[in-house]
């Protein structure tokens, strides 16, 4: 059955919305767009077209030529061919695997149900390998649908980049793939077509992306499920894939949520009960507590009621609930990963991937490996011959890669030092702006607006501005060592470009975090005796933790990094796409003149080739920060889940309505993320033991409580004038300025050191010891604990589920009694073919005899 779609209206002009050929039938599976410009090389621009295009002719592919753009068809020989080639996975006979059973609250959850032909838009059925030596073994029906656009585009693609341009004559090197001319300006986009406009539907067409963006894209359907199968089968499995994490994520962080703003709420309700937050508010206790100045100019002495509503705002989060969440997210994160394994496995059965991976590394080399690589060798599987790179040759580019990696490392470490300096200058010049400051009269602000806060917010958005401009330059100097180092296949070139570029994130985002959760205040010294940044040269006192701890400035960075990339991301992926295709337009398009589907879809903006590399790293950065800190802040994952079900949609709204459909491409899995996602889960565990035990409070309050605490009634009263040391102001060296102007005796600073007078004055006290000993004990007792249980969990459950373990023997043995069906009724056919011209050849040498 042959379907017929003219691109004709009744006055005879083309369809806007038209997906094929002017005859109506072919149809269009690739556009290639290029401009005439007056350039010095435009001639030899032309021959490179013309020499491309005839090539293409040679494969066999429909070309129809406008100005502008040259419209592709592949037909069905080519499809086949090619089909066979990339080993495409097709449907051979319905499955007969009885469908998963309803859930006995299913009533409870059709509100957020899909339409049954949105979310199943292919009938289940059982796929084989497509091989066209045995191509009446499929259920052929209609040749224009038996391939879906996705797997043609596919197809299209991969003769685009391996189809060459050189020069018939042969008088240049070869020259090959749609990549070199789009590099070098041949062409100007490269794209296959959307089936319709995303507001109207094309009876003529399949109309997926109007489904796509009336049930998923819209914002009002945040609630509803995401039809996974449709975005697959219009996206490709690679980009369903992302969407299927996304959608996982965001469902897991719901119990994590609920879990982070319980022990929020804790803090909330226990408010009152802090009495170390009462002590230091007291005027007869933290009023007549006079502290050492924190630096060593434009610094005075100060009482320690001053920091009496950070130490209220810091029992939100330092609290006896965060030891519990803590333990909580490092058996969450493994839930998490055990259960994507799973999911992974489910989709990688009902979307063809189960042996994907092999397949991409025997078919789908890259073409500029192709190119590059001179040298050839027989493949030990294949017994081909094909290229392959020296040893040699691969360890100087790797060498190169990594010194690379590593300078780019080392420039943002020395970036971050650059902050912690500035933060330690910005300490002493805050401190004397807001000594006399009006703003301390503010009734219920200004005893928040203190010289720490300043800083550690100022500091926090230099931090801030200095990740984004750094990104921006990386980005450019990863893809160009990952392109020197010459990868073998597309999924080794991603995971490599992957690597390189979460390294370098890695410490961009979190080195900020990591400083002021694990050097800010543990490396300051004693009054007259302070440690120095560059030593003492420069007089950058290191920074000391409130008396508090330092909990509540790791929150204030966590939010201020995390909250406001979340911010810009998602204000960069509505704005940017949407005004670009805007100012496009309104550039491209003269009124009155026909606005053809190609010159839409051409208008839109290109998915970049680090563009699902940067929607990865978005959430796995974030994935970062509710994993590795979340000790610091349990509201975390609640603003991840907000911030989640927004961008789920965001997303959807970019990729269907502002960008151009892209290739279609297969992935068996997420890739190098799901190892990152690892690592960083491990780490989550080491990271949120410290916290707990150097950055909050928790530890020497319990020291304090079960060990020091006075007379035998359980109570915290006394603990802040226990956890101060004493200093005598007299012991200053004579020059030190701290000591000018003195009208005071002693000042207390925050430490577990001998008084003045004792015989080891000054020294650490066995207080401190004790401490530093249960501080060690519970990161030991901690990891011990959350590690058991996460290998134990890991155990416990299953990485296949075991539906689909059966559904892929199933499949396996149906494939292959009908493939021997099917070979014992084609042999059958042979031999009675063969017998009866034997009889008919011997009934006609007899004939003369009688």
């Amino acid at each position: 059955m042959m379907r017929v779609c003219l691109c004709v209206t009744e006055t005879e002009k083309p369809s806007k919305d038209s997906i094929f050929f002017q005859d109506g039938v072919r149809r269009i599976d690739f556009i290639l767009s290029y401009t005439d410009d007056n350039a010095k090389d435009w001639k030899k621009k032309q021959e490179w077209r013309e020499a491309f295009e005839a090539n293409l002719k040679k494969e066999g592919m429909e070309l129809e030529l406008g100005p502008y753009f040259v419209k592709i068809h592949a037909p069905w020989e080519v499809l086949v061919k090619y089909a066979d080639m990339l080993k495409v996975k097709v449907p051979f006979m319905p499955s007969d695997f009885p469908s998963s059973r309803r859930s006995k609250v299913e009533w409870l959850l059709k509100p957020f149900r899909l339409p049954e032909h949105i979310m199943n838009p292919e009938p289940d059925c059982f796929t084989t390998t497509f091989d066209k030596e045995r191509i009446d073994f499929f259920p052929i029906q209609d040749q224009d649908t038996f391939f879906p656009p996705s797997t043609r585009n596919r197809i299209v693609y991969h003769i685009l980049s391996r189809c060459s341009y050189s020069n018939r004559d042969g008088s240049e090197k070869e020259r090959k793939g749609i990549k070199q001319l789009l590099s070098n300006g041949t062409y100007t986009a490269a794209f296959p077509l959307h089936d319709c406009r995303y507001w109207l539907r094309d009876e003529c067409s399949e109309s997926e992306r109007y489904s796509l963006y009336h049930h998923w894209a819209r914002f009002l359907s945040f609630y509803k499920e995401q039809p996974l199968d449709l975005v697959r089968k219009y996206y490709g499995e690679k980009i369903g894939l992302y969407f299927a994490w996304l959608g996982f994520y965001t469902e897991m962080l719901v119990g994590a949520a609920v879990v982070g703003l319980i022990c929020f709420l804790f803090g909330v309700f226990t408010y009152k009960n802090n009495i170390w937050s009462k002590e230091i508010c007291d005027p007869t206790i933290g009023g007549s507590i006079v502290m050492c100045p924190l630096c060593d100019v434009n610094c005075t002495y100060w009482k320690l009621s001053s920091t009496c509503a950070s130490s209220w705002q810091s029992h939100l989060f330092d609290n006896s609930a965060t030891v519990f969440f803590a333990i909580f997210m490092g058996i969450w994160v493994t839930l998490f990963l055990e259960f994507w394994k799973r999911r992974q496995a489910q989709l990688g059965y009902e979307w063809d991937l189960v042996d994907f991976e092999e397949e991409q590394q025997l078919l789908q080399l890259r073409p500029e490996y192709e190119m590059k690589c001179k040298h050839r060798r027989r493949n030990p599987i294949t017994q081909e011959m094909e290229p392959y790179m020296p040893i040699t040759s691969k360890f100087a580019r790797t060498c190169l890669s990594s010194a690379t990696v590593l300078f780019w490392v080392a420039l943002i470490i020395a970036c971050i030092i650059g902050v912690i300096a500035y933060r330690l200058a910005a300490y002493a010049a805050f401190a004397k702006i807001m000594k006399d400051s009006p703003t301390s009269q503010l009734q219920f602000v200004g005893p928040l607006i203190t010289p720490q806060l300043a800083t550690s917010i100022t500091a926090s958005f230099l931090n801030f501005i200095i990740i984004m401009i750094l990104n921006v330059v990386y980005e450019r100097v990863a893809i160009w060592i990952t392109d020197k180092e010459i990868p073998k296949t597309h999924m080794e070139y991603e995971n490599r470009l992957t690597m390189k570029m979460f390294l370098f994130q890695f410490v961009n985002f979190y080195s900020a975090c990591f400083y002021v959760a694990f050097f800010k205040g543990k490396f300051v010294g004693y009054p007259g005796h302070y440690t120095y940044m560059f030593g003492g040269w420069r007089k950058l006192r290191n920074e000391e933790c409130a008396p508090g701890g330092c909990l509540m400035e790791l929150t204030t960075q966590l939010v201020i990094i995390m909250v406001g990339k979340q911010l810009c991301g998602n204000i960069q992926e509505v704005l940017l796409p949407w005004l670009r295709n805007l100012w496009g337009r309104h550039k491209a398009h003269s009124p009155g003149s026909i606005y053809c589907r190609w010159e839409q879809d051409h208008d839109l903006q290109a998915l970049s080739q680090l563009g699902l590399f940067y929607e990865y790293l978005e959430m796995v950065i974030q994935f970062g920060f509710i994993t590795l800190f979340v000790a610091s802040f349990p509201l975390a994952p609640l603003l991840a889940l907000f911030n989640n079900i927004v961008e789920v949609r965001v997303d959807a709204w970019k990729f269907t309505t502002q960008l151009r459909r892209p290739v279609a491409a297969k992935a068996h899995s997420i890739g190098a993320w799901e190892e990152i996602l690892n690592g960083v889960a491990v780490l989550s565990v080491v990271t949120n033991a410290f916290i707990v035990a150097f950055t909050s409070d928790m530890i020497p309050r319990l020291v304090y409580y079960y060990v020091y605490r006075p007379g035998d009634a359980p109570t915290m009263e006394g603990y802040i004038a226990n956890s101060l040391s004493i200093f005598k102001i007299s012991d200053f060296p004579p020059n030190d300025t701290v000591c000018q102007g003195r009208i005071f005796v002693r000042c207390k600073y925050r430490d577990y050191r001998y008084p003045p007078g004792h015989e080891n004055q000054y020294s650490h006290s066995l207080q401190f010891w004790h401490i530093l000993a249960a501080k060690l004990a519970f990161i030991i007792i901690m990891e011990h604990v959350v590690f058991i249980v996460k290998f134990f969990v890991a155990w416990m459950i299953p990485d296949i589920p075991e539906e689909v373990t059966a559904r892929i023997k199933r499949e396996r043995y149906h494939t292959q009694k009908k493939l021997h069906h099917y070979e014992l009724e084609k042999l059958r056919l042979q031999l009675s073919y063969g017998y009866g011209n034997f009889f008919a050849l011997s009934g006609m040498l007899l004939k003369p005899l009688k």
